[in-house]
C-alpha cells in the first residue's frame, strides 16, 4: 500500500544521479518531491519552471551540474554554497539577474569553474567578463569561453561538456541512471 510506495520512492530517489524537470510546474518556487532524499544526485535541470528563487532547493552534496535557464531568479544565489557546495556548472542564462554583486555569493562554491548568463541583464554592463571573472577567480569558462577568450572544448550546444554524460555512455554507471517522472506526484508533469 502506501508504506510499500513510499519505500520505492525513497529507494528510486537514492538510485537517481540525473534528474530532467524541464517545463514542469513549480508550487510557489516549489517542486514537489524534490528533497534531499536524492542524494547522489549529479545533474539536475530546471529550466522553464518559472522559479523565483533557489531558497527551496534540497541540500544535495553530490551535485555538480544545475540548469536554471529561463526562470526569474533575480537574486539568492547563497543558497547554493550551503546546499550544493560541489557544483561544477552553473546555468542562470535568462534569468533576472542584474548586476555583478549579485554574483558575489558563488565566491563561496570553490569547484564551480563554469558559469552562463546569456540573456541577463547583467551582461549588458561594462567590463562585464572582466569583472565576473575578477569576482569569481575559481571560473575557467564564462559564457562558454575562458579569460582569454578561447571556446571551452565541448561549448557547442549540440554536444554534453559535463563529462556526466560521457561516464554513462561508456558504461559506467548505468544501472543507477533513471530518468524518474513517476513519484506519484503530479507536480513533476506539465500543466495540461
Amino acid at each position: 500500500g502506501e508504506l510499500q510506495r513510499r519505500n520505492l520512492e525513497s529507494i528510486m530517489s537514492f538510485l537517481v544521479k540525473e534528474l530532467v524537470l524541464d517545463n514542469c510546474r513549480s508550487d510557489d518556487g516549489k517542486i514537489v518531491g524534490l528533497s534531499s532524499d536524492f542524494e547522489n544526485l549529479e545533474f539536475l535541470s530546471m529550466i522553464n519552471i518559472n522559479l523565483l528563487s533557489v531558497s527551496n532547493l534540497p541540500k544535495l552534496n553530490k551535485l555538480r551540474k544545475l540548469e536554471l535557464s529561463d526562470n526569474r531568479i533575480s537574486g539568492g544565489l547563497e543558497v547554493l554554497a550551503e546546499r550544493t557546495p560541489n557544483l561544477t556548472h552553473l546555468n542562470l542564462s535568462g534569468n533576472k539577474i542584474k548586476d555583478i554583486n549579485t554574483l558575489e555569493p558563488l565566491k563561496k562554491l570553490p569547484n564551480l569553474h563554469s558559469l552562463d548568463l546569456f540573456n541577463c541583464e547583467v551582461t549588458m554592463l561594462i567590463n562585464y567578463r572582466e569583472s565576473v571573472f575578477t569576482l569569481l577567480p575559481q571560473l575557467t569558462y564564462l559564457d562558454g569561453f575562458d579569460a582569454d577568450d578561447q571556446e571551452a572544448p565541448d561549448s557547442d550546444p549540440e554536444a554534453d561538456g559535463d563529462g556526466l554524460e560521457d561516464e554513462y555512455e561508456n558504461g559506467e554507471g548505468k544501472d543507477f541512471l533513471l530518468m524518474v517522472f513517476f513519484l506519484g506526484n503530479n507536480s513533476f508533469f506539465p500543466s495540461v
